[in-house]
C-alpha cells in the first residue's frame, strides 16, 4: 500500500496510514513492554502471534476504538484503517486473507486458469446479502467492474491494469479475461479489489453508496445497524452469515471514534472501551502495567520508508542517496520513533510482506547488506558527488509524532555529513496529497512513510517502483527493474515468483529509489472482559470481530 501495499493507488492509503500508525509508532522513549506468547517472529525482531487466546462465550456486545471515522464504507475507496477495520466485518472478498498470512477460499469456492489470459471463479451457492437476497454472478460482476470505471474513481484501479473483461459465464460463474499473465490479480481478489456488493444495492445507491445515510448491503458476519456521523458505527450480528466457522459470537459492535492518543488508551485503561487496533506507542508502557487488560503483538506487512519524490535535485545522484541511508542512527530512530519496539530495515518492504513462501524469507534477506551506521564513509560519498552544502527538503507534518521523529534524525543526519536538509511543514490535509497529487510534491524530495501489504505477496509491494505505476512518486524507471516485475508477475509458482521479487528486492536496495527506515509488529489492546480477536494486519480484510466474545 505508496509504500507498502502498492496495488492500485495503495499509495495514497499506505500514507494515510500514517495517521494511523501514528498510533502504534509514537515516540515513547524506548519504553519495554512484554508482548504475549509468541508463535512466531515477522522480522520485526519483536515476538507476534497471528491470534490471542480464543473467547469461552458469547457476549451481547462489546465496543471498539477507531483513530478516526471513516470518510465513507465505499469498498472502492477503502484505503485506510478507519474505513478496512469497519468493512472486514461487513463485505466479503471472493478470497480470504487469514490471521496467518494465507490465502483461502471466500466467496468463491475455487478458480481455474484454463489459459494464462483467463481466470473463472465458482461462486459459493447460498449466500445471502443482508438485505436477504442471493449473491449471483451478477453481482460479482458489477461489484469487480466498478473498479474499471473512471466515473467510481477507484483506490484500487492499478489491481485491474491486465484486465480486459469481467463476464458473467453462469449463474455462479465468473470469468475474467486479461491482456497478459498477472500473478497478483487472484490475491488482490483477497482484498477491497475483490469485495462484493448486491449490485441491486450499487444501482439504487449511485453516488451515495456507503455514504453515512445510505450504507451497504454486502455478505459478511455483520451489518450496519446505525452511524451517528461524529460519533460511532454500529454492528449488528448477521443471522444468516454462509460461514458457521466464523459465526459472530457477540450481537453488537460499537465503533467509537477517538483521535487522540493519549484518550484511546484512557478509554481502554476505564473500562468504557474494550479494545482497539494500533495500540499508542507512548502508552505501552503505561498499558503494560495495567490489570485492565493486554497489548498483544501480531503479524505486520508495514515498514516504516523514506521515499524519495524528487530525482531531478540533489538527491539524483545515487552516491547522495547512499550517503544519506548510511549516516542515519537507524537504532536510535526505532527507539525514539517506533518506542524501541522494531528493528532497523534492511529492506523497503518488511519482512512481514513474504508471507508467501515464509521458509525462504530469512534467505532472501539474508543477501542483503545490513544497514550500516557510518557518518565519515557518507560525508565522503556527498563530497564526491558534488553536493556538499546543496539542499534536500524533507516534508514533515503533524499528522504523526513519528513524522516530526523521523525528520530531525534526517535532518541531523545531513548536517553532519555536508547536506543542507530543510523540514518544510506540511498541514495534515496536505500531506497526504503528497501521495495523491504529484503538484502537491513540487519542490519536495522526501517523505517519510508507512506502507502494509495487503496480501503475502510482496511483488504487491515492489510494483509500485514499476516505471509509470501511481506510487512511483519520484518517476525513478529501471529497465532491468521492470524486465524482472514483467516476468515475476507472469510466473504463477509461488516460489519461482518469491525468487524473482528477491533480485527486485535488491536492485531497490541496490538503487534505493525508497530508504527503508525500521519495522515494528502491529498491536491490539484486550480489556479483560474480551478475548478472540486476531492481532495483526490481516484484521483489515478478516472478519475479526466474529470471533471476539467473553474472556470468561
Amino acid at each position: 500500500m505508496r509504500l507498502l501495499p502498492r496495488s492500485a493507488r495503495s499509495a495514497f492509503r499506505s500514507t494515510t496510514l500514517l495517521a494511523a500508525c501514528a498510533v502504534l509508532l509514537t515516540a515513547c522513549s524506548g519504553a519495554t513492554v512484554k508482548p504475549g506468547p509468541a508463535a512466531a517472529s515477522d522480522g520485526s525482531g519483536f515476538a507476534t502471534t497471528p491470534l490471542a487466546p480464543a473467547a469461552k462465550g458469547p457476549l451481547s456486545s462489546f465496543t471498539w476504538s477507531l483513530y478516526a471515522e471513516p470518510q465513507t464504507l465505499d469498498y472502492a475507496l477503502a484505503y485506510d484503517y478507519p474505513p478496512n477495520t469497519v468493512l472486514a466485518n461487513v463485505c466479503e472478498q471472493l478470497f480470504r486473507v487469514t490471521p496467518d498470512l494465507k490465502i483461502e477460499p471466500g466467496l468463491a469456492m475455487k478458480s481455474a486458469t484454463p489459459d494464462p489470459l483467463t481466470r473463472v471463479y465458482t461462486l459459493r451457492e447460498g449466500v445471502k446479502f443482508h438485505d436477504g437476497s442471493t449473491m449471483t454472478a451478477d453481482d460479482v460482476v458489477a461489484s469487480l467492474t466498478r473498479h474499471l470505471l473512471p466515473a467510481t474513481g477507484s483506490a484500487w484501479g492499478s489491481a485491474f491494469k491486465n484486465v480486459v473483461a469481467v463476464s458473467r459465464t453462469g449463474p455462479l460463474e465468473v470469468t475474467v479475461t486479461l491482456s497478459k499473465p498477472d500473478a497478483l490479480l487472484d490475491e488482490l481478489l483477497a482484498a477491497s479489489p475483490g469485495t462484493v456488493e448486491s449490485a441491486k444495492f450499487l444501482e439504487k445507491a449511485g453516488k451515495d453508496y456507503g455514504s453515512p445515510g445510505t450504507g451497504v448491503d454486502c455478505t459478511g458476519p455483520y451489518a450496519i445497524d446505525t452511524w451517528a456521523q461524529g460519533d460511532s458505527i454500529t454492528l449488528r450480528k448477521n443471522p444468516a452469515y454462509w460461514d458457521s466457522g466464523l459465526a459472530p459470537k457477540s450481537d453488537k459492535v460499537k465503533f467509537v471514534f477517538v483521535g487522540d492518543p493519549a484518550a484511546r488508551a484512557n478509554g481502554w485503561l476505564s473500562g468504557a472501551v474494550d479494545g482497539g487496533y494500533m495500540v499508542p506507542s507512548a502508552s505501552l508502557a503505561q498499558l503494560d502495567g495495567t490489570d485492565k487488560g493486554k497489548v498483544w503483538f501480531g503479524p505486520n506487512t508495514a515498514a516504516a520508508d523514506l521515499a524519495v519524490l524528487d530525482l531531478q535535485g540533489t538527491l539524483r545522484d545515487l552516491k547522495v542517496r547512499q550517503a544519506l541511508s548510511m549516516a542515519l542512527d537507524r537504532d536510535g530512530i526505532v527507539k525514539s520513533a517506533a518506542g524501541g519496539v522494531g528493528v532497523p530495515a534492511k529492506a523497503p518492504a518488511a519482512q512481514g510482506a513474504w508471507a508467501l513462501v515464509p521458509d525462504r524469507t530469512a534467505g532472501y534477506f539474508a543477501q542483503l547488506p545490513a544497514p550500516v551506521h557510518d557518518v565519515a564513509k557518507a560525508k565522503q560519498l556527498v563530497q564526491e558527488a558534488g553536493a556538499t552544502g546543496k539542499k534536500v527538503v524533507m516534508a514533515t507534518s503533524s499528522l504523526a509524532p513519528e513524522i516530526s521523529v523521523v525528520g530531525n534524525a534526517v535532518q541531523a543526519a545531513g548536517r553532519e555529513i555536508g547536506l543542507d536538509v530543510e523540514l518544510r511543514p506540511v498541514a495534515p490535509d496536505a500531506y497526504t496529497a503528497l501521495f495523491t497529487d504529484p503538484t502537491a510534491r513540487a519542490g519536495i524530495d522526501l517523505v517519510v512513510t508507512n506502507g502494509y501489504d495487503s496480501t503475502p505477496d510482496p511483488l504487491e509491494f515492489y510494483q509500485s517502483l514499476r516505471t509509470g505505476d501511481f506510487g512511483n512518486y519520484a518517476g525513478w524507471s529501471n529497465p532491468e527493474f521492470d524486465d524482472l516485475f514483467d516476468k515475476a508477475a507472469g510466473t504463477a509458482d509461488p516460489a519461482a515468483r518469491a525468487d524473482l521479487t528477491a533480485w527486485l528486492q535488491q536492485i531497490a536496495v541496490r538503487e534505493l529509489p525508497s530508504i527503508p527506515l525500521y519495522e515494528a509488529p502491529f498491536s491490539v489492546f484486550l480489556g479483560n472482559r474480551i478475548a478472540g480477536a486476531p492481532t495483526g494486519i490481516p484484521q483489515l480484510y478478516y472478519p475479526w470481530a466474529a470471533t471476539i466474545g467473553a474472556a470468561r
